[in-house]
This record gives structure tokens, sequence and C-alpha cells, in this order.
């Protein structure tokens, strides 16, 4: 059984202060399980979010333009970055969903862990207010805050996990769909990229083959270079 988000988000916040069980627990609950829903925090969470980042964006890059600011925070924050936060937590196995979501797998769906997790962020901003809002968020984006120094973060994860292997006078990943479920108008993609010289291979999710597609090759540019900054490569 996955850790419950409560002792999790209250791991990211530290001795900053305790959330209310009710608060934390309409986070969860998705609109399709009654009115009482995360869709008010889900707002709040979103604007607390993008105020955070773009503090952050405007003290790493003080010399970018509007523009420049916009795609970096567009390539740091964003439904696929949000879902994976979402499922660090293990959000969807404590999501409140009607029966229709439930069949349809709504708790590993993007969209559905995207809202959640700006709901949690909401949260923290109403209870324990913008600064421990902001602590949590930079922390949950530490990592993500680093690569975007790099101009090549601008580029999607497909494009440099080709570069990278390119490089390397490597055969280029090969991408195939394991799974799709969900509505027609609201589907969740599973997909497999494997490398064709070698056994490595990652899966990735999203609300696109397109989304889904970045996911596993975001998983596999970091599995590469963490293996050629040990040496195995």
């Amino acid at each position: 059984m996955s850790a419950d988000p409560r002792v999790l988000v209250q791991a990211l916040l530290g001795q900053g202060g305790r959330l209310r069980p009710e608060l934390l627990e309409r986070a969860l609950t998705h609109r399709s399980a009654g009115r009482n829903n995360n869709e008010r925090l889900e707002f709040l969470g979103d604007a607390a979010l993008g105020l955070v980042m773009a503090e952050a964006l405007c003290a790493r890059f003080p010399d970018a333009d509007e523009g420049e600011l916009s795609r970096r925070r567009a390539a740091l924050v964003n439904k696929d970055s949000l879902a994976e936060a979402a499922r660090m937590l293990h959000l969807g196995d404590y999501l409140r969903l009607g029966a229709g979501e439930l069949r349809t797998g709504g708790q590993g769906r993007d969209s559905i862990l995207a809202d959640a997790m700006e709901a949690i962020i909401g949260v923290v901003y109403v209870d324990l207010g913008l600064d421990a809002a902001r602590a949590m968020v930079l922390r949950i984006f530490a990592g993500a805050l680093e690569q975007v120094a790099s101009r090549d973060a601008l580029k999607d994860p497909k494009t440099r996990l080709q570069e990278w292997l390119q490089a390397r006078r490597r055969p280029l990943p090969e991408y195939s769909v394991l799974e799709v479920s969900g509505a027609a108008h609201d589907q969740h993609f599973e997909v497999l990229c494997q490398l064709p010289d070698d056994a490595a291979e990652t899966r990735g999710q999203g609300g696109s083959r397109r989304r889904a597609e970045q996911h596993a090759a975001a998983r596999m540019l970091a599995a590469l270079t963490e293996q050629a900054g040990a040496g195995e490569t």
C-alpha cells in the first residue's frame, strides 16, 4: 500500500504546520464524487503555483524577456509535470472519484492527477499561507528548476533524447502503445520507449499518445544521463 499522502505532504512542508484533514480530503475529491470537491482549491493552487514559478524564473533569469520566461514556465509546469508530482505523492491511490471515473481508470488520468496536485497546493495556501505553499512548490520542482536553466530544456523530451543518442551514434528509440483507456473524449495512453541496441525501456503515460511518448522519452533520457554520469556508458 502506498504511503498516505497526508504523511508525504507533511514531509514536504517540514515543521511549518499541520493541514486541516477536512481540507486535505476535499483536495482529493474529484467533482464526479459530489459537490464538495476540489475545484475551488484547484483554482487557488493554480494561481499560487503560477506566482511561485514566475518569481523563481524571474530570479533565475534576470535578463530574460516575457516570451522566454513564458516558454520556460510552460516547459516547467504543465499537466504532465503536475501529474508526475501527483504520482510521486501517490495521490491516485487516495482520490475520491465517482463510479464512472473509477470504472474508466480516472485515478491514473493525467488531467485528474494534475488537478489534484494543484488542489493540494491550494490547501497549503489556504491553511498555511503563501510562504508555505512556495516552500512546498520549490521542493517539488527543485530538480525541474535546475534542468530549465539549460536552453535545451526548452526542447521537448523526444527531441532531446534523439539528439543525445545521435551524438553518440546510437539508433533512435522506438515507441509503441501498450494501452489506451478512458472515454473517447478523455483518453489515457500508456506507451513503451525502447532502445534497439539496448535492453533499456521506459514507460510513459499521458492524455494523448504524444504526451505519453514525451513522458517515456523524459524517463529514458533521465536514466541514460544518470548512467553516463556514473560512468556506466
